[in-house]
């Protein structure tokens, strides 16, 4: 019989475009440090280890993790790497709730770091070039990265397909407005990278055009910066809540799902992400939700594009697909509608440090959840070309 698992601390490290004054190394223990006292615990307590990190480049070696888990205190224990591109973080939940689900151990670190300006392109002597270059190295390196592969044509060519299959869906006004409300609720985030970036709907209808249909201000930043989260079975949840005074926020569901890479009649349906489809399938099943519709309250998914946050609410069942645009239409997203959707302002405003990010989004649930005193949250990863990978957790409060 699997055992119980709970977030019983949390910490992030601000979120910047660039920290030229720390290493990735001292990034992780600056998010481990503050997880660690946010649970009330030593470092020595914790049994095993698991590290998100994405991009081997980024980090400029290819064992990341071998550095830090010394670094951390966790010398002589377990520790594991985990990277799926964009979902590497809810991955990494993943597999760390599965360990204690197991009863393998009692208590685990998930740290999630990311130092991606440490490549840098001496040519035009700016980061950026060689960033979406290490980007690149994710996709197919036979055929696509030859022609200038990126993950913003990569998405994009979903969010065309959906739009051929509904062409009354995704309306610019109606993505511009998401914006502008992410740029507003980012503003309590005081982690976040671009905290006072707020903007109106025209200014990001006036944004320019990176690829169709994606604006400047509808897309996600690359950032710099770690988070981390440690779980605990049960009774040792329970113990350290005790100790803390903070509550346990229970992980009731867990899905994941990787589509095909490629196109194709019997392989990528290029109008739909079904990983997020089956992901959230699964994690509702194991959560006992039958209608996410009247369970979901709040929700960090991964946006690294507003257009794709939209298909991602309609895959998830919170909204019908075609249909997304009910989400600004119907006043269903925050503030005052019936979900409350990236508080932390998402990936876009907040920042999306890849291996940390999703850890990020289950740091900003486990507070929200706590803070409006509500009680079911989805944390939500997705990565890899065309939204390929997909993992959900189901947080509930109490």
């Amino acid at each position: 019989m699997s055992k119980r698992v709970g977030i019983v601390g949390a910490g992030v490290t601000p979120f910047k475009g660039t920290w030229r004054e720390k290493t990735y190394y001292e990034l992780s223990q600056m998010a481990a440090r503050e997880a660690v006292k946010d649970a009330q615990i030593d470092i020595n307590d914790v049994d095993a280890a698991f590290y998100g990190i994405y991009n081997d480049i980024f980090e400029r070696t290819a064992i990341p993790d071998h550095a830090i888990h010394g670094l951390l205190g966790m010398q002589d224990k377990f520790g594991i790497r985990i990277t799926n591109g964009g979902a590497t973080g809810a991955y990494t939940m993943s597999a760390a709730h599965a360990y204690l689900a197991a009863g393998r151990f009692k208590m685990a670190l998930v740290l999630g770091v990311e130092k991606a300006t440490d490549c840098f392109d001496f040519s035009s002597m700016s980061a950026t070039p060689e960033v979406i270059k290490s980007i690149g190295w994710s996709g197919d390196s036979f055929f696509e990265q030859g022609i200038g592969w990126s993950a913003s044509d990569s998405y994009a060519e979903v969010v065309l397909g959906y739009m051929d299959e509904h062409p009354g869906d995704l309306k610019p006004e109606i993505t511009a407005q998401i914006s502008a409300q992410l740029s507003q609720q980012v503003r309590s985030n005081p982690y976040a990278q671009r905290q006072f970036d707020q903007v109106t709907p025209e200014e990001v209808l006036n944004s320019r055009l990176v690829v169709y249909p994606f604006k400047e201000l509808e897309i996600c930043v690359y950032t710099e910066g770690a988070a981390a989260v440690i779980f605990a079975e049960e009774e040792t949840a329970k113990a350290i809540s005790k100790t803390s005074g903070k509550p346990v926020i229970w992980i009731t569901g867990v899905g994941e799902a990787n589509e095909h890479s490629f196109a194709g009649k019997k392989q990528k349906n290029m109008s739909r992400i079904m990983s997020d489809y089956y992901a959230s399938r699964r994690a509702y099943e194991m959560a006992g939700i039958k209608d996410p519709t009247k369970s979901i309250e709040i929700i960090e998914l991964h946006d690294a594009f507003v257009h794709q946050l939209e298909i991602t609410m309609a895959e998830f069942g919170l909204v019908p697909l075609g249909r997304a645009d009910s989400l600004i239409e119907e006043n269903l997203m925050t503030p005052g509608g019936k979900y409350v959707v990236n508080p932390c302002g998402g990936l876009i405003y907040c920042g999306h440090a890849v291996g940390a990010s999703n850890i990020m989004s289950a740091w900003s649930a486990r507070n929200e959840l706590i803070k409006r005193k509500l009680n079911t949250a989805l944390v939500h990863g997705t990565g890899s070309t065309v939204a390929q990978f997909t993992a959900c957790l189901i947080l509930e409060h109490g």
